[in-house]
């Protein structure tokens, strides 16, 4: 597919207030820049459960503004990060085009890969633990029979949880973890990988291939466009071109 893109990494939308209002207008920007799909990569909101009783006003409100993007021709997909839940549920589904644990797409002769990141150090085994307990089958049936007060309550505990056992990854990168998850990306043909989840810049060159930890949204307001000929450049929250830094990380 032949489209101009827009890739953004961890908003946490609903973390601030007036952020959801900020994401829609970052849309409509893009939307009149010829931005013809937006990619999230992973965690685009404070939490995302698939299922429409658990979501708040500004996920509402990001929603419509997805509805009214794709009416118009647009593609939304999301990769799922540690804050998202069962995002194959129908609620959701059929308000998005694609959510996955992984994404490829190919821009012009370039072949980019997104994976949100939390799972990449395969020796966090506190952090894979609880990861995979909220997610499994019985999470997401609670989730889906639980009145919406309770059903919050445990998301919110096992959020709280993984960012804990997460955290001294989340901040202090597993460059080594990065690095072997990118190289055997480009040994696949790969040519840029990009990481979300660890909030601050970290790339990885090998030769002519690229890897990223592309910097929040949420801290920034900073993300990627991916040009229809495979060249790609970060933007600033007025979709202006812009070198991505380092971002203070202030959120858990």
């Amino acid at each position: 597919m032949i489209v101009k893109r827009l890739i953004i990494a961890d908003p946490h939308v609903g973390t601030r207030e007036g952020d959801a209002e900020a994401m829609i207008a970052f849309l409509e920007r893009a939307e009149r820049k010829g931005v013809g799909e937006v990619l999230y990569l992973g965690d685009t909101f404070q939490y995302l459960i698939g299922m429409a009783k658990f979501w708040t006003p500004g996920i509402e409100k990001v929603l419509e503004a997805w509805d009214g993007f794709r009416s118009r021709g647009g593609t939304v997909r999301l990769i799922e990060g540690n804050r998202d839940f069962f995002l194959d549920e129908e609620d959701l589904a059929c308000r998005i085009d694609q959510s996955a644990l992984s994404l490829e797409f190919s821009a012009g002769d370039v072949t980019f890969r997104m994976v949100h990141g939390d799972k990449v150090n395969q020796r966090d085994w506190q952090y894979l633990f609880w990861s995979g307990l909220s997610k499994c089958l019985p999470a997401r049936l609670w989730a889906r029979w639980l009145p919406r007060r309770l059903a919050i309550a445990i998301v919110r505990t096992m959020e709280a949880r993984l960012a804990r056992t997460n955290r001294k990854f989340r901040y202090q990168k597993p460059v080594k973890a990065l690095r072997e998850e990118a190289l055997r990306a480009f040994r696949r043909g790969v040519d840029v990988q990009l990481f979300g989840h660890f909030h601050t810049l970290w790339t990885f060159a090998d030769g002519e291939k690229m890897a990223m930890v592309v910097p929040a949204w949420l801290e920034t307001r900073h993300a990627l466009i991916v040009e229809e000929t495979g060249q790609w450049h970060g933007v600033d929250e007025n979709l202006q071109p812009v070198e991505l830094t380092e971002g203070e990380v202030t959120y858990g």
